[in-house]
């Protein structure tokens, strides 16, 4: 284990900064071995495939975060007309083909998405000289590493700074990393919907083990976990009636300050946590006795210190209920995200093949 890397002279405590030298951006993916990928084409027994996205423009309204607006999807331009079921015939008589072409301006975290760990960093004394830097996995640096349009790391009277001339953007840890891997291996199934229900509780270690235990569902290492809330279905319902009332009651999500919790994600080697709900964990996050403490600590234990990739706002309702019909909780996943460099996050289309 590496622990002198370049960016830090200490890391974070349960984190695996340097564990996989200095420069690594992908965190525990570096789990999902060769081996992996074969566990998971053997629960490939049917041949049969999920969708595991649901619609980008889902719910298609801003109820989730009122910083995401919904794709808006428009023709490209040809001269100076909608560039959609345009006729070529136009420009030259003789030619027969009629062109569609369009373009998109979509929040890369509106519907279901990856986070990539760039995504949320923290304050944290990295050089080990009593003064926290803005940091984020492995010791990548705000400023540096991560670029924002303005540089909050030497605020003075609460004026940020102008940034570098560089175009904002996590130029290490950006999402682009996470697609090259292919993001395919053994994913497993959790059914906290139908364990609990539909309902606003936060899943410590002690409601995990229990629907763990019941649904006899089993975590190795390297394996990408999936948890089910019931929460997709209720997108689904308000995407086709724009009516947020499914939404009201609230939905499960794992408890970030729950210490037996956080110790068993430490120690199981999950390689990925992925829900249905908006964020896996609950939020807000129930109250901490620290002094400074992140707002989204879940975020802070996997994206910051772990390496463990988010997935978010994922269709898997469907899948759930096949596999408890059918005795079965484990799944060949294949989910890359978007190779957009220098992106924060990306909307994904998984496949579960069973």
């Amino acid at each position: 284990m590496n622990t002198t890397a370049r960016r830090w002279t200490q890391r974070p405590a349960d984190s695996t900064w340097g564990d996989w030298g200095a420069d690594d951006q992908l965190g525990r993916l570096n789990l999902i071995t060769p081996a992996k990928v074969l566990e998971g084409l053997r629960e490939a027994r049917e041949g049969r495939t999920f969708c595991l996205s649901l619609p980008l423009d889902c719910p298609g309204n801003r109820v989730l975060n009122p910083r995401r607006a919904p794709p808006h999807l428009q023709p490209t331009v040809r001269g100076e007309l909608p560039n959609m079921t345009y006729p070529l015939s136009r420009d030259n008589a003789s030619l027969t083909d009629v062109i569609c072409d369009d373009t998109v301006t979509l929040a890369l975290q509106y519907s279901t998405q990856w986070d990539s760990l760039a995504h949320m960093g923290q304050w944290f004394d990295a050089d080990g000289d009593g003064q926290p830097e803005m940091c984020f996995y492995n010791g990548f640096r705000a400023g540096e590493d991560v670029i924002g349009p303005l540089d909050y790391r030497h605020e003075k009277a609460g004026e940020p700074l102008p940034a570098t001339d560089r175009a904002p953007g996590a130029y290490r840890l950006g999402i682009e990393n996470m697609a090259a891997t292919c993001v395919q291996g053994r994913a497993v199934m959790v059914d906290l919907k139908r364990q609990f229900g539909a309902v606003p509780l936060r899943v410590g270690y002690d409601e995990l083990r229990e629907a763990m235990e019941a649904q006899h569902v089993v975590v190795e290492p390297g394996d990408m976990l999936c948890l089910r809330t019931g929460l997709d279905e209720a997108l689904l319902d308000v995407y086709r009636t724009q009516n947020g009332k499914a939404l009201e009651g609230g939905f499960a999500g794992l408890d970030g300050r729950d210490e037996a919790l956080r110790r068993w994600i430490v120690d199981s080697n999950v390689a990925a946590l992925i829900s249905d709900n908006v964020a896996v964990e609950f939020l807000p996050a129930a109250p901490s006795d620290d002094a400074r403490y992140p707002s989204h600590p879940l975020h802070d234990l996997c994206l910051f210190r772990l390496g463990v990739h988010l997935g978010e706002l994922w269709h898997l309702s469907e899948l759930a209920d096949w596999l408890h019909a059918h005795g079965r909780n484990r799944f060949l996943l294949t989910a890359p995200p978007l190779r957009l460099p220098r992106a924060v996050g990306s909307p994904v289309t998984p496949v579960a093949t069973v």
